[in-house]
């Protein structure tokens, strides 16, 4: 995954209160994205963004032409956004998990061993999953089930959508 001008490295991005399903989407892919609820003024929130280095992704009009590196996004939903990110960011996302970051806080996952989360997770999940990874920021773990399939088939739907599109949104 690289683009936005400097290849080989990952955009960082800061979604605004409105974009708060865009923010676990990113996460997903494995950019590092910051999420905003709604008690920061519009000034406070793009200083954050350009003081921590990350492209401001809002579907607010007023904060989006606030200052550089914003980036106003039209689409209504989910898919299309992130469709519509990586496509003007000229960004090549691939469909996995393995890079993905904590949905919840945005911290980076490790592996973990059924030991390091023997009191974390459900029994029949001890038992029955193949492998953990655990948030070094909140603690929260993961593990392949169910919903899985429907991310890594959204995932690929997403890449598939954006190349059929040529890359551009």
């Amino acid at each position: 995954m690289s683009g936005a001008g400097y290849p080989g490295t990952m955009p960082r991005f800061l979604c605004d209160a409105m974009l708060g399903s865009l923010a676990r989407w990113l996460r997903f892919f494995g950019y590092d994205t910051g999420f905003l609820g709604p008690e920061l003024a519009d000034d406070e929130v793009a200083e954050r963004a350009r003081g921590e280095g990350r492209w401001l992704l809002t579907r607010d009009h007023e904060l989006a032409a606030v200052g550089p590196r914003t980036l106003l996004v039209r689409s209504e939903d989910v898919e299309s956004q992130l469709v519509e990110v990586f496509g003007r960011l000229g960004l090549c996302p691939s469909a996995g998990l393995d890079g993905s970051r904590c949905s919840e806080c945005n911290g980076e996952l490790t592996a973990a061993g059924r030991d390091d989360v023997r009191e974390l997770v459900p029994p029949y999940v001890l038992a029955t999953a193949e492998r953990f990874r655990r948030c070094g920021g909140c603690g929260r773990v993961y593990w392949p089930g169910t919903h899985t399939e429907r991310i890594l088939r959204t995932m690929a739907a997403i890449v598939q959508r954006l190349e059929a599109s040529g890359g551009r949104s």
